[in-house]
């Protein structure tokens, strides 16, 4: 019985396999292609940062566990990685334990240097652009992330454009077509859950891994990461105690040494600061500063963020030696107003104390040496250009990409006050609407300036020459 049933299922197996081999056959005959599940890029931002010296670092964010090459001039070549995918152990952040979770990062960050002397560089089938010596039309953006924060009671509609345009503004900025983008630092704005029944954030990522991360910035900067290398500048919500160990797997043009990736609270004195850089750049240079944890009031000379920015602010100015042209970028405007909603519609917030209280013993009441002639900075949630009667350069702020903006400046107050001790105003203009900042190079050591809206319709146009701007309409909406 046993051996009847054994040969009636070889001859079963048989016959089914001869008629699967028939529809093959057939298929075959009739030029039948079955259809093939097409494979999903892994590589989910591809980009350039500029680092010390104007050095330019492909950088890869990618799903696979492996890094791709980086084909330059169409030779390969090796990229290391940077981070390898992990799930991080929840540790303290300001928005506190219970309304946090553990950041998950589970991608891949991979780099490689960029030749100087490249003509062509792409990896993994992205194109990605190379530096020019001297860059004509420079993008400045900043506060750019998505406000969700349960201790303020600020939950932003981030699925709303009206509400949250940074996207559109990234595409039009592409569109200009740069040759350098400069973000002024607050990427990262979603740290807490959207309450239930909140429709403008309803299923909003939000804590500190790469979900959110890849909702605030690298999604909706796509194309204007894909138009023009980047430096990327450091803003408070890139500290340790925020989104300090995305900054630093992600953005950060410098290699990451150990301790410095925020991963550990005990480390956070070497995580939440690093030295100034200069980015040279044809006759002009750009010095980054990072000032992630610098705090509002003045500080005492015993306090140890005192010291250390006191030798980063002679670092910056050994950096500047001998650079006729320089602008300083760094996230809190050391030179400008915001709003003060507890005045409003009239009082103002002076420029950052801190910073002032350390640069005043080193240059008086300039704050700067003489051959930095702009400050760029956001934190302010507004564009805002001041250019003084007295010796201090010209404060510019772009820190109105998307994150709610202030309320608007009161500009006539603003012009008879004093952002820092002896800072005589000569001209300011200001707008709290959505939007980005442009920086052009004109003949003979000018710069033109324009504030534009999220259409890229400018709101006005300055004129930036020896550490003097001027700005037609003044008068802004």
């Amino acid at each position: 019985m046993i051996r009847d049933c054994k040969r009636y299922m070889q001859t079963r197996v048989r016959q089914a396999a001869s008629a699967i081999y028939m529809v093959l056959l057939t298929a075959c005959s009739t030029q039948l292609v079955l259809p093939t599940p097409e494979a999903k890029d892994p590589v989910h931002a591809a980009f350039v940062a500029l680092g010390p010296g104007g050095t330019a670092v492909a950088r890869v964010i990618t799903s696979s566990p492996t890094c791709p090459d980086l084909e330059v001039d169409a030779a390969r070549v090796a990229m290391t990685l940077r981070a390898a995918p992990a799930t991080l152990p929840l540790r303290p952040t300001i928005s506190g334990q219970a309304a946090s979770k553990p950041p998950a990062f589970p991608v891949t960050t991979c780099e490689a240097p960029v030749p100087p002397r490249a003509r062509s560089a792409s990896v993994g089938g992205h194109a990605l652009p190379l530096p020019k010596p001297t860059p004509q039309r420079i993008v400045v953006i900043g506060d750019s992330g998505c406000r969700l924060k349960l201790s303020d009671g600020a939950f932003q509609r981030c699925n709303d454009p009206a509400e949250w345009p940074f996207a559109q503004i990234a595409g039009v900025a592409a569109k200009m077509r740069p040759d350098l983008v400069i973000h002024v630092g607050d990427y990262h704005y979603r740290e807490n859950a959207c309450p239930v029944g909140e429709a403008g954030c309803a299923a909003s990522p939000w804590g500190y891994g790469w979900d959110t991360w890849d909702a605030d910035f690298f999604t909706p900067a796509r194309d204007l990461l894909a138009a023009a290398p980047w430096i990327f500048v450091r803003g408070n919500h890139e500290s340790c105690n925020r989104a300090g160990q995305g900054w630093w797997r992600f953005l950060d043009p410098r290699s990451l040494e150990p301790r410095r990736d925020c991963n550990d609270a005990a480390d956070d004195g070497i995580g939440d600061y690093s030295e100034p850089y200069a980015v040279p750049l044809g006759d002009t240079q750009f010095i980054v500063f990072d000032s992630s944890k610098a705090v509002i009031p003045p500080l005492s000379p015993g306090d140890s963020m005192y010291r250390t920015y006191t030798d980063q602010m002679q670092s910056v100015f050994v950096l500047a030696r001998g650079v006729e042209y320089n602008f300083f970028l760094d996230h809190h405007p050391i030179l400008g107003f915001a709003p003060n909603p507890t005045q409003h519609p009239t009082g103002l917030y002076p420029g950052n104390q801190a910073l002032q209280s350390v640069l005043a013993p080193l240059t008086a009441r300039r704050l700067f040496p003489q051959n930095i002639a702009a400050l760029i900075a956001g934190h302010y949630h507004l564009f805002e250009m001041v250019s003084f009667g007295t010796s201090q350069p010209v404060q510019l702020i772009s820190g109105n990409a998307g994150a709610w903006t202030d309320a608007p400046l009161p500009v006539a107050v603003a012009r008879t006050a004093e952002p820092a001790p002896g800072a005589i105003i000569e001209s300011i203009v200001s707008t709290s609407k959505f939007g980005f900042m442009i920086i052009e190079r004109r003949p003979a050591a000018t710069w033109r300036i324009q504030a534009l809206d999220v259409r890229g319709q400018p709101f006005t146009t300055c004129t930036l020459r020896d550490a003097k701007a001027r700005c037609e309409p003044e008068t802004l909406p």
